[in-house]
C-alpha cells in the first residue's frame, strides 16, 4: 500500500460527475478524505501560500481587491489558453502535493484522495494504489454544473473539452461509480465500494 500502512484510493471524475458527493458518502463511512480542490482553495484564498507566486506569474489583476486569487478571471484564461493553465499547474501541484502528503497520516481505515486531474498529474497517481473513477451522462454533468455555479452551458462544455475524456479515463481506472441515478443508488454503490476496500485491507493484512 502506497500510504503508510495505509490503503490510498485516489478519486477522480469530470466537473460535475458527483466526485464531492461520493466523498462525503465515504467519510461518513470512516474514510478520511483528502480533497485536492479544497486545498487549491486554500492556497488561493486571501493571502494564501500560492499568491505571491500566482501574481508573479499573471499579474496584479488576477487577484481581487481581498487578496484572493479571482478564479472566474483566471478560469477564463486558462480555459483558452493551454500554456497558462500549465503554468498555474505549475505553482499550484506541488504546494498541494506536499499539503496532500502530510495528511496521508490520518488515523482511518483507508484513505481518498479526492483529485480531479489525478490521471494527468503523475506525481498524485503515485501516492495512490487503485484509482476510482466517478463516471456519469455528460448532459447531467452540464445540468449539475449550471445548478450550483453561475457558468453558461458553453463555459462548462469548454472545461469537459479539456478534461481527460471519460473513455481514457475508463481505460485507467480499477472501480467505477456510475452516477445517473438517485441519491440513494449513489449511497448503495459507495456502501459496496466502502466492504469492497475494506476487504482488500483485510486480505493485506492476512497476507502479511
Amino acid at each position: 500500500m502506497t500510504a503508510p500502512g495505509k490503503l490510498c484510493i485516489g478519486l477522480t471524475g469530470g466537473i460535475g460527475s458527483g466526485k464531492s458527493t461520493v466523498a462525503e458518502f465515504f467519510r461518513e463511512l470512516g474514510a478520511f478524505i483528502i480533497d485536492t480542490d479544497a486545498i487549491s482553495h486554500q492556497l488561493t484564498q486571501e493571502n494564501g501560500q500560492a499568491i505571491p507566486a500566482i501574481r508573479s506569474a499573471f499579474g496584479a489583476a488576477f487577484i481581487d481587491h481581498k487578496g484572493a486569487l479571482d478564479r472566474a478571471r483566471m478560469r477564463r484564461l486558462i480555459t483558452a489558453d493551454a500554456l497558462a493553465k500549465a503554468r498555474l499547474e505549475r505553482i499550484l501541484h506541488p504546494m498541494i502535493l506536499d499539503i496532500s502528503k502530510t495528511l496521508m497520516h490520518a488515523d482511518a481505515p483507508y484513505l481518498i484522495l479526492v483529485a480531479p486531474l489525478l490521471l494527468e498529474a503523475p506525481d498524485f497517481l503515485q501516492l495512490v494504489d487503485r484509482v476510482l473513477l466517478v463516471d456519469c451522462r455528460e448532459q447531467n454533468q452540464i445540468a449539475r454544473v449550471m445548478q450550483r455555479s453561475a457558468l453558461t452551458e458553453a463555459e462548462i462544455r469548454a472545461i469537459i473539452a479539456l478534461q481527460l475524456s471519460q473513455t481514457e479515463r475508463k481505460k485507467r481506472t480499477d472501480d467505477i461509480i456510475q452516477n445517473d441515478g438517485t441519491r440513494d443508488d449513489l449511497k448503495q454503490r459507495v456502501a459496496t465500494l466502502h466492504q469492497h476496500y475494506l476487504n482488500l485491507i483485510n486480505n493485506h493484512l492476512t497476507a502479511d
